[in-house]
């Protein structure tokens, strides 16, 4: 694998991580609803079809909503992560309209300052409660894992989410790399010069 494409990867992979986890919750979710309408329709059966009272089946997967809602945390952290590297979380701007480009340079820099050091609260504090989870483990009720597992999405995160913002800023403001909007991306026109991966050189 190339250089240029391992970088290229590396840059997108909370996009590839999210993509498997949507994939895979909403597919486990719709084997739920699937298993549960055919066995609730075997059951109506059952009171017909004497064959069908000697094998009881079950309605749906005991662990799989649990699963699905553990992807499901893991998706959303990851999705913020990638939504930090596209520069696409939400922030107010527009007052910064009426002073200088510099005035809103330095206010969305001191914001992201401000992030940082949220994230690094997050961080600390996350990974005290993932020892206290190991030393005094709580299980999940059907999967029966150690819930400091899943908690593990946490550090994972925020830290991942601190290293898109710096990469952010020194795209933008070192590398002088314009990042494009990505609500005014149209995606839709082939024949459009917009580039679609959120950033414009």
């Amino acid at each position: 694998m190339r250089p240029k494409s391992i970088l290229k990867f590396l840059d997108n992979i909370e996009s590839y991580l999210c993509q498997i986890l949507l994939v895979f919750f909403v597919c486990l979710l719709f084997l739920q609803i699937v298993l549960r309408m055919v066995f609730s329709a075997f059951h109506y059966l059952s009171d017909y079809i004497a064959v069908f009272e000697h094998y009881p089946l079950p309605a749906s997967l005991p662990w799989g909503e649990e699963l699905s809602r553990f992807a499901f945390v893991w998706f959303v952290f990851l999705g913020a992560t990638y939504a930090a590297r596209l520069a696409a979380h939400n922030r107010v701007t527009f007052q910064f309209k009426i002073f200088p480009k510099l005035v809103g340079d330095l206010s969305t820099l001191l914001a992201d300052v401000v992030w940082v050091v949220f994230n690094c609260v997050m961080i600390y504090y996350s990974i005290i409660v993932i020892k206290e989870g190991f030393e005094y483990p709580e299980y999940s009720p059907t999967l029966d894992w150690i819930m400091a597992y899943v908690f593990m999405i946490f550090p994972i995160a925020f830290s991942l989410m601190t290293i898109r913002i710096v990469q952010v800023n020194i795209m933008k403001h070192i590398l002088k790399i314009e990042i494009e909007d990505v609500d005014k991306i149209d995606t839709g026109d082939l024949d459009d010069d917009t580039p679609e991966s959120g950033v414009t050189t």
